[in-house]
C-alpha cells in the first residue's frame, strides 16, 4: 500500500533534530538591524564635510566662475607664480570653484595637476596662502574615495599634521577639517592617518585656553567630528591603544553644554562598542556608562537616539558586560522610548529589550520588575512592523531564558494573540522567531491546557497548520512538530519525534539525519 502524504511528512520529520538558538543568536549585534538604520544619515554625523560658505555674497557670478579649458589652464600656471599676489589669487580661484554648491570640478582640477601645488602651498610660511590651499585640498577630500586618495598621494598628509601646530587657528582649524575628512574615507586611512601620529595633536586642542572662547566652541566642534572619526570602522575597528587614548577625551567631551558636540561624542561612542565584546569592555572600564545611561532620557532627541544606540551595542556583550547597563538604572528610562513619538526610537528601543531578555534569569526578572512587558506587547501588537519584529525577538528570547513563572507571567499578559498574529505576515525570520517561541512556551508552561485553549481561540492553530505547508523547510518542520506534539490529540510521550526543543543543549552540526 502507498504511503499517505501524511505518513511520509512525519518518516522525514522524525529523522531531523531541531537546533534551536543560542546565545549568540539571542544576544544580536547590528546585522540587518543596522541596514535600515543606517538608510537615515540625517541622525548620525557625516563621514566627510565639504566647507561652503555661508556667505557667498563675495564671489563671482555663475558666468564669471564657470571653468573652461582655458581657464584651468591659465588658473595651474598663475599658481606657480612667483608673484606671490597673483599666486594667492590662482589658488583663491581654485578654493572657490571647489566651494560652490553645485557640482564643484573635482575631478577637473585633479587631472589638471594642480595637487602637488597646492600641497606645496602648505609648505610655505604665508597663512593666506596656506589656508586657501588647506581649504581646496579639504573639499577635493571630501568627494569620492578615489578623490580623497589624490589628496593622500599628493602628500598632502605629513603637512596637514603639521599644520596642527600653527599658531594661526582659521589653518590649524582647516587642517583638523581635511584630516577628518581622509579619516573618515575609512579604515586603510583612518589607520594610516593615526600612524602618522595625528591622535596626540588632536586630543591637545582639548586643553582649556588653546584658544579664545570666541574662537573655540567652532574648533572643539570640528576636533569632535574627527574624533568621531576615529572611532569609526568595526572592519577592523581601531587598535584598543588608540580607543584606550580616545575614550579619556569622550569622558570631557560628554559634559559639554553645546549640543552638537554632545551627539557627536554620544556616536563616537556607540561606534565604539559596535566593535565586539573587547571594546565593549574598553569603554566600560572607562566609567563613561554612568554618564552614558541619563542621556536615554535627554531633551535633544538626536542625543538620545546615540545615546541609545550605544547602550544597545553594550547589552550585546556578555551578560556580565549588560548587567553594568542595568546597574546604572538604564530599564527606568526604557517607558520613555517605548512610547516615544519617533517610531526609530520605539524600533531601538524594543531591540534593546531583545538583548536583555535574551541574558540570565535575573536580567529577564528586572524587565518584568520595571513594569515593561506590558508596553513591550503594545509594539508587539501594534507598534511599525519593524518594531513587532524586534518585540517577536524579545518575546521570543524570555521563552528560552525565563524561568517558568516568568514564562506563565507572560501567557497571563497576554501574549499569545499578538504572536499568534504575526505567524500570518511575510517574513520568514518573524514566523520561525514565533514559532520558537510558541513551541517553548508549549513545552515549559504548567498550565498545558490553558495554553492550548489561548491559542486555539486566536485562530492560533489554523495558522500554524496553515504553516505546514509552507516553502522554508524549518518553518514546515516546526509548525508539523507543534501540531503533532500539543495538536494532534495524543500524548506528547507517544508521538515518535525526536526534537530537542529550544533552551536545551543541541547538536553542533544542527539538523541531524
Amino acid at each position: 500500500m502507498d504511503k499517505t502524504k501524511e505518513d511520509v511528512n512525519k518518516s522525514m520529520i522524525g529523522r531531523f533534530k531541531y537546533k534551536g538558538k543560542d546565545q549568540e543568536e539571542m544576544r544580536r549585534r547590528r546585522t540587518e538591524v543596522t541596514v535600515e538604520l543606517r538608510k537615515n544619515k540625517r541622525e548620525e554625523t557625516l563621514l566627510k564635510r565639504r566647507n561652503v560658505p555661508d556667505n557667498i555674497d563675495d564671489y563671482e557670478s555663475e558666468e564669471e566662475n564657470q571653468l573652461t579649458t582655458e581657464k584651468l589652464a591659465s588658473l595651474v600656471t598663475d599658481a606657480t607664480s612667483s608673484d606671490k599676489e597673483v599666486r594667492l589669487a590662482a589658488v583663491q580661484a581654485a578654493r572657490k570653484l571647489l566651494s560652490s554648491d553645485r557640482n564643484p570640478p573635482i575631478d577637473d582640477l585633479i587631472e589638471s595637476g594642480i595637487l602637488p601645488t597646492l600641497v606645496v602651498c602648505l609648505e610655505t610660511d604665508d597663512n593666506a596662502l596656506q589656508f586657501e590651499a588647506a581649504w581646496a585640498l579639504t573639499n577635493i577630500a571630501s568627494g569620492t574615495s578615489s578623490q580623497t586618495q589624490a589628496v593622500v598621494a599628493a602628500g598632502a598628509v605629513p603637512h596637514f599634521l603639521r599644520l596642527l601646530y600653527s599658531p594661526n587657528h582659521t589653518v590649524c582649524e582647516q587642517a583638523v577639517w581635511a584630516l577628518g575628512n581622509i579619516i573618515g574615507d575609512g579604515p586603510d586611512l583612518r589607520d594610516y592617518v593615526i600612524s602618522q601620529g595625528v591622535v596626540e595633536p588632536l586630543l591637545n586642542f582639548l586643553k582649556p585656553g588653546r584658544f579664545s572662547a570666541d574662537i573655540q566652541l567652532g574648533f572643539l566642534r570640528n576636533v569632535t567630528w574627527v574624533i568621531v572619526n576615529l572611532c569609526r570602522n568595526k572592519d577592523p575597528p581601531p587598535k584598543p591603544d588608540i580607543i584606550a587614548q580616545l575614550l579619556p577625551a569622550l569622558n570631557v567631551l560628554i559634559h559639554h553644554t553645546d549640543p552638537s558636540i554632545q551627539v557627536d561624542t554620544v556616536w563616537a561612542l556607540s561606534y565604539l562598542t559596535d566593535g565586539g565584546e573587547k571594546n565593549i569592555q574598553l569603554v566600560i572600564d572607562s566609567d563613561i556608562v554612568a554618564k552614558l545611561v541619563p542621556m536615554l532620557s535627554h531633551s535633544e532627541v538626536k542625543v538620545q537616539t546615540a545615546a541609545l544606540r550605544a547602550v544597545g551595542n553594550i547589552v550585546t556583550g556578555t551578560d556580565e558586560q549588560t548587567q553594568v547597563v542595568l546597574n546604572c538604572g538604564a530599564l527606568s528610562r526604557l517607558p520613555g522610548l517605548l512610547t516615544h513619538v519617533k517610531e526609530k526610537i520605539n524600533k531601538e528601543a524594543v531591540w534593546f529589550l531583545s538583548n536583555i531578555t535574551a541574558g540570565n534569569k535575573d536580567q529577564v526578572q528586572a524587565v518584568l520588575d520595571a513594569g515593561l512587558l506590558p508596553l513591550l506587547l503594545q509594539q508587539l501588537a501594534g507598534g511599525d512592523f519593524n518594531t513587532q519584529k524586534e518585540a517577536a525577538w524579545a518575546i521570543s528570547n524570555l521563552t528560552v531564558s525565563g524561568t517558568k513563572p516568568q514564562l506563565e507571567y507572560l501567557v497571563s499578559q497576554g501574549v499569545v494573540t499578538p504572536f499568534c498574529n504575526l505567524l500570518t505576515c511575510m517574513d520568514v525570520q518573524v514566523i520561525q522567531v514565533v514559532l520558537d517561541g510558541l513551541s517553548n512556551l508549549l513545552r515549559r508552561c504548567e498550565d498545558l491546557d490553558a495554553l492550548q485553549g489561548m491559542i486555539e481561540e486566536c485562530g492560533g492553530i489554523d495558522k500554524i497548520e496553515f504553516l505546514q505547508n509552507h516553502e522554508n523547510v524549518e518553518i514546515y518542520k516546526l509548525a508539523y512538530t507543534i501540531i503533532e506534539k500539543y495538536f494532534h490529540g495524543d500524548e506528547p510521550e507517544d508521538q515518535p519525534l525526536d526534537i530537542i526543543s529550544i533552551g536545551t543543549d543541541t547538536p553542533q552540526g544542527g539538523y541531524d539525519f
